[in-house]
């Protein structure tokens, strides 16, 4: 069976074709019996209308027929949603994300920027959809925010009128909120970009010795994982196994052709996150892998391995990283550093093994 992790609640949240809502012009997924009123349906595509332009392929136009052919047709479009993060009541980022898992996405960016370090230190959370002016305009009431006048606040509905935002107010603990106090800086981040914002480069380009497996296992014992994950090189057949399964579970990209997915296989069953940004989908799982307390052995990304991607393994002590594209040169260095399996390019009927070659 597989399971495909859409809310944080309930975390075997089954997805079939009939779960995706089409009565209206937004395209949904929704979760069975979600169990916490904080969890709601979140549009994932919406329907817009566009024209194809294109030729006619051979096997279609046996006659040769070359005339330009044009069709109106309604497409599906991956939503890509703003999304506010406060901590405590200060403003601490904005991301750019499918707008689900919001809460396992929180908590793998805190994890990821190094503002917490179990799952525990979240004590609350909850996640308000601006849907409208009047929520918008109770969020800006609520909002800390001096240097907005009336004025400010009447461009700003304008202008938002295009987005989908959404604001996760989380409350940590003392400790973590000491940390958030001494690392506070405002990130606006970009589809697609890991570092925007990042002003040091000790910040962006951090020693995580702390994380790499010399230090969390003893000689003898180096091909023991974390808690006693297995860390030699997963075998090609199960890579395979494990892309057929997430080539087939991946129902927002199948519909929009626009997502990344993160999945891994726990307990014999495929979590699968996906998102507009390999990011977030990572930090999604290393949220899932903190609020669940899963053990986690190989991740495989649907993109190519960014060393963003590769530091995020590392602190969350994954032990394989698998691409179904390429690497970075700088990703495969810093991998062998702190040794994390890395392996690409998982299609048809190959891999490539990167790093940790020995144990293959």
């Amino acid at each position: 069976m597989i399971t495909i992790e859409y809310n944080a609640e309930q975390s075997e949240a089954i997805i079939d074709p009939a779960m995706i809502d089409n009565s209206t012009d937004i395209k949904r997924v929704v979760p069975k019996s979600p169990n916490d009123d904080r969890l709601s349906e979140t549009p994932l595509a919406r329907s817009h209308l566009a024209q194809k332009h294109h030729y006619p392929s051979v096997i279609s136009n046996p006659n040769n027929d070359s005339h330009l052919q044009i069709e109106s047709q309604t497409t599906s479009l991956a939503v890509e949603a703003a999304v506010s993060i406060i901590i405590n009541g200060i403003h601490y980022a904005v991301l750019m994300a499918s707008p689900h898992q919001l809460e396992y996405l929180a908590v793998g960016f805190l994890f990821s920027e190094g503002l917490i370090q179990y799952s525990h230190e979240l004590l609350d959370w909850e996640v308000t959809h601006l849907a409208d002016i009047a929520s918008y305009q109770k969020f800006v009431q609520d909002s800390s925010d001096e240097d907005l006048d009336s004025v400010s606040i009447e461009q700003s509905l304008e202008q938002f009128q295009d987005y989908d935002i959404y604001v996760v107010e989380l409350v940590l603990s003392q400790r973590c909120h000491q940390r958030i106090q001494a690392q506070k800086r405002q990130l606006a981040g970009r589809t697609g970009c890991g570092m925007c914002g990042i002003t040091g480069l000790t910040q962006a380009l951090p020693d995580l010795s702390t994380y790499s497996q010399d230090h969390l296992h003893h000689e003898h014992n180096r091909q023991i994982g974390i808690n006693g994950i297995q860390t030699s090189a997963p075998s090609l057949d199960s890579l395979l196994a494990l892309r057929q399964q997430v080539d087939a579970a991946q129902h927002t990209h199948q519909l929009t052709g626009a997502v990344h997915a993160a999945a891994t296989i726990h307990n014999q069953q495929l979590h699968l996150f996906e998102d507009i940004g390999r990011h977030n989908a990572l930090d999604k799982l290393i949220g899932w892998q903190l609020r669940q307390k899963a053990d986690v052995s190989c991740v495989l990304m649907t993109s190519r391995l960014s060393i963003e991607l590769v530091q995020k393994s590392i602190r969350s002590q994954i032990p394989w990283l698998v691409g179904m594209s390429a690497p970075t040169s700088t990703a495969v260095r810093v991998a062998e550093r702190y040794g994390l399996g890395l392996a690409g390019f998982l299609r048809d009927n190959r891999v490539t093994y990167y790093t940790k070659q020995d144990n293959i």
